[in-house]
């Protein structure tokens, strides 16, 4: 499919690093749009400080569906390249079905959270209030289920390359990124409702922080430069004491041919 063997690295990070800097110059826009204009308190807004749903229902929702609409796509583009890309022998292939499904399982909450991010920009909660808290739900739970099935796709496929830091670097920075946003998101859920404008603090917090996560991607597409002249690998199998299969060990040849 356009032909990955051949395209460039660089090319393919410009698909998460793009999505990451229309969202965070969006979000920037927003918020310095609102507090330039003296903190001006929206049709929708409740509390002193005005979340991004709030802003992006004034006259600024074309920005705000706009980039919802971007991202959403980056992040599921993403995930989908970093699904072709170790198909197709340009990232470390999996060695075990459960990884595979993890893979997959990552891309479908890609598409969930994809659907939920454009759908809440385009309910505004000036005039779906209740949709808009439904879409935003649905947009975090599925970044959230991506996140967990890619963390356990790279930790079980670095399990197999040992010797691979930089996928071991890959889904610990994702794990503490993520765990970071769920934990925010949380605290965000239980001062929605009771202490507004600390939840409005938050929840512009998580939106920028979101970035960190788009940009973890960069990373991992930017392993494809290497993977072409990765040596063979031999894998054997082997068999734990407590009776379970799928430990492995990897052996690099020296001298080996392009992998195929």
């Amino acid at each position: 499919m356009f032909h990955l063997r051949a395209v460039h690295h660089r090319f393919l990070v410009t698909v998460p690093a793009f999505a990451a800097f229309i969202w965070f110059s969006s979000l920037l826009a927003m918020l310095l749009t609102w507090l330039i204009s003296g903190r001006p308190k929206y049709v929708s807004q409740e509390g002193a400080v005005a979340y991004i749903s709030d802003v992006g229902a004034s006259f600024l929702k074309p920005l705000f569906v706009v980039a919802c609409c971007i991202t959403g796509v980056g992040f599921l583009l993403s995930l989908i390249l970093e699904r072709l890309l170790r198909h197709r022998g340009r990232l470390v292939p999996e060695m075990r079905t459960r990884e595979h499904v993890f893979g997959i399982l990552s891309v479908v909450g890609a598409f969930v959270a994809m659907l939920g991010l454009v759908l809440l920009s385009g309910f505004d909660t000036s005039r779906y209030p209740s949709l808009h808290r439904i879409f935003l739900l649905v947009f975090m739970i599925g970044v959230a289920l991506s996140a967990i099935f890619t963390v356990a796709e790279y930790r079980w496929i670095a399990q197999d390359y040992r010797d691979m830091c930089k996928l071991r670097r890959a889904y610990i920075a994702k794990a503490i990124i993520a765990s970071i946003l769920v934990a925010l998101a949380i605290a965000f859920g239980i001062t929605l409702f009771w202490v507004p404008n600390v939840g409005g603090v938050i929840e512009w917090i998580i939106a920028l922080g979101f970035t960190l996560y788009l940009l973890t991607f960069c990373y991992d597409l930017r392993m494809a430069k290497a993977t072409p002249q990765l040596p063979n690998v031999v894998k054997e199998a082997a068999t734990s004491e407590g009776g379970r299969n799928g430990q492995s060990r990897v052996v690099e040849e020296k001298g080996g041919s392009n992998h195929a």
